[in-house]
């Protein structure tokens, strides 16, 4: 377990609206394995209470984090939740092997 890596990665949730936009976008993610679409970063934007150029800074500290990947399909931007780092995440909130 890297500490610097998982305080960065809380260091970025622990903004509210990047919280916010962060859950809406692994619960796309995870609709998009049931109902075989992707989700685009703009129909995540309506959801939300904030202004494009936020939401574009939010992702962009997001996956500086390495809390998601993101993807550019012509003028469309889809962001994916990384998958590994949420099981070192879970692990560690676990509190599995920690040194006594």
């Amino acid at each position: 377990m890297d500490i610097n890596r998982m305080a960065k990665v809380f260091k970025a949730l622990s903004n509210p609206n990047r919280l916010e936009l962060y859950l809406k976008i692994a619960k796309a993610h995870e609709a998009s394995f049931e109902t075989g679409c992707e989700c685009f970063v703009t129909d995540i934007i309506d959801s939300l209470k904030i202004g494009a150029p936020t939401i574009s800074h939010h992702i962009k500290e997001l996956a500086n984090a390495d809390l998601i990947f993101t993807e550019k399909r012509g003028k469309f931007l889809i962001c994916k939740v990384n998958e590994l780092l949420v099981a070192d995440v879970s692990k560690m909130l676990a509190l599995q092997q920690l040194p006594k």
